[in-house]
């Protein structure tokens, strides 16, 4: 029963994280303008553009802190 336990634990870290991370990619993006790359009154596109972007860099940063988070657990088995 702790393997579940342990298992949904696990789960629930890593959707927050991308969810997070997402969300922090998203904001920083807020500050570029990269509303001069696109034609006037695409709007929509525009948007997105944001929301695939921040999904890419907001994956990419969770991916290498989960397995960073994942990494520095294991290291204590190096010396055991």
């Amino acid at each position: 029963m702790d393997l579940f336990v342990e298992a949904g634990q696990q789960a629930i870290i890593n959707v927050l994280a991308y969810i997070i991370f997402i969300g922090m990619a998203l904001y920083a993006l807020q500050g570029l303008r990269i509303e001069q790359l696109f034609k006037k009154g695409k709007t929509f596109q525009i948007q997105l553009f944001y929301i695939f972007v921040s999904i890419a860099i907001g994956s990419a940063v969770a991916d290498f802190f989960l397995n960073f988070l994942d990494w520095s657990q294991t290291i204590p088995y190096i010396f055991g």
